[in-house]
């Protein structure tokens, strides 16, 4: 698979457009897309490091992907799963790792709370239905924390602990639990989450530019964090997830004390994330290397609708609870004709689309609104990648939209 020089040429033009603006655009992004060989079928960059920046975005530039993690902790999950290690659909197990789980309760509409009736399971955890919330998407959390406010990107475990907002398997809530899910694995393994990738994910694919835990190179490499306003102009901001870019690397014992959180911890080169992407598409197997990360039955598994009791689970609309951070949307990803909604072990499964992807491709999202995809039925896949907040941004949309289209519109061309 191969695209030519033609539609090259339109996909850079594309991607170039939507930097041109510097003070309403994207300030900066890098687009990679891979097929089911490993081999990259578009990767450029555009725009500057930053807004205000004088550098200019490049590939070597190192990105906060936050929700992006979810998919790679799923992959590491996993591999315990197919070893026996973890178990999918035992609460016993999942809450003697993690005790904590035990004694939560359920926050109520009214804001009282009730107790945990049933066991949460680590499928439950992946699947977003054990309870657990986030306070920037929910105002019911966001005004049980309240005044003191809860930070998940604090870089503390504490930050994890927090009522849930159903009782376990009784619904879907976009939240923590695959950072317990990561919790359950640092104690199942006796290694911190970071260093399970590097050694059982990263390592076998030949990545050295992902870490949860950023060396002083990628550190310098990192991509400057951007807020739009209300009224659409861009300024610079603080980066939010700070305790991984400031801790002393030279100090372990202060490294140990940094949350490797499974749901947003990652920073990463989006080339070098692409190689998990291709490993999925290639039914576990890295296809540059060789090397086995999934059976292909696991990652079949991973795509395979997980959900079917909630198909419209993505349709109740997200508001703006913490405005800084997110946007109101009323829909993650509409498809004509609202068929239903799927959810795979960490990432959502669409239904078709607009821009021609395949039924049961995986995709998911990061806060400082980057997007993946991963098409297995068309072998292809790619990710969108800015630090721009708050999420749901619609210009980064409106691009993730023209690359997938072209990307699809050239394959069927072929």
């Amino acid at each position: 698979m191969s695209l030519n020089a033609q539609v090259h040429s339109h996909l850079r033009d594309i991607v170039d457009k939507a930097c041109e603006d510097q003070k309403t655009g994207i300030p900066g992004t890098t687009v990679v897309v891979v097929g089911k060989d490993g081999n990259e079928l578009f990767a450029h960059s555009a725009g500057k490091r930053g807004t205000g920046s004088k550098d200019p975005m490049n590939l070597d530039n190192i990105f906060w992907i936050a929700s992006c993690t979810k998919m790679v902790a799923g992959v590491a999950c996993m591999q315990l799963v197919e070893r026996g290690i973890l178990k999918l659909d035992d609460a016993e197990q999942t809450e003697g790792l993690c005790p904590e789980l035990k004694s939560l309760q359920v926050l109520l509409p009214d804001g009282s709370l009730e107790e945990k009736k049933h066991g949460i399971t680590l499928r439950m955890l992946l699947t977003h239905t054990s309870g657990f919330g986030y306070t920037f998407f929910n105002e019911r959390l966001r005004q049980w924390s309240y005044p003191v406010g809860v930070d998940e990107f604090s870089g503390r475990i504490e930050d994890m602990k927090m009522p849930l907002l159903f009782q376990p398997g009784e619904g879907w809530e976009y939240g923590v639990g695959i950072d317990w899910a990561g919790i359950a694995l640092e104690r199942a393994t006796g290694l911190t989450l970071n260093d399970y990738l590097q050694k059982n994910v990263f390592l076998p694919l030949g990545i050295k530019d992902m870490s949860m835990i950023p060396s002083h190179d990628m550190r310098q490499r990192l991509a400057y964090m951007n807020n739009r306003s209300p009224n659409g102009t861009l300024r610079a901001r603080d980066h939010i997830l700070r305790a991984p870019l400031v801790v002393d690397l030279e100090n372990e014992t202060e490294i140990a004390r940094v949350f490797n959180s499974g749901g947003a911890g990652i920073f990463a080169k989006p080339q070098e994330y692409c190689k998990v992407l291709a490993v999925l598409l290639n039914d576990g197997t890295c296809p540059r290397t060789g090397s086995k990360l999934l059976h292909k039955e696991t990652v079949d598994e991973m795509f395979s609708n997980q959900i079917p009791r909630f198909p419209n689970y993505s349709r109740q609309s997200v508001p703006d609870a913490k405005p800084d951070l997110t946007n109101p949307f009323p829909e993650l990803y509409p498809v004509p004709g609202d068929p239903p909604q799927g959810w795979g072990l960490t990432f959502m499964l669409s239904n078709g689309g607009a821009t021609g992807r395949s039924n049961s491709t995986g995709h998911w999202a990061g806060l400082p609104n980057l997007w993946w995809w991963a098409d297995r039925e068309r072998g292809v896949a790619g990710i969108v990648c800015t630090q721009i907040l708050p999420f749901a941004d619609v210009k980064v949309s409106e691009l993730w939209g023209a690359v997938e289209a072209e990307i699809y519109k050239a394959l069927s061309e072929a």
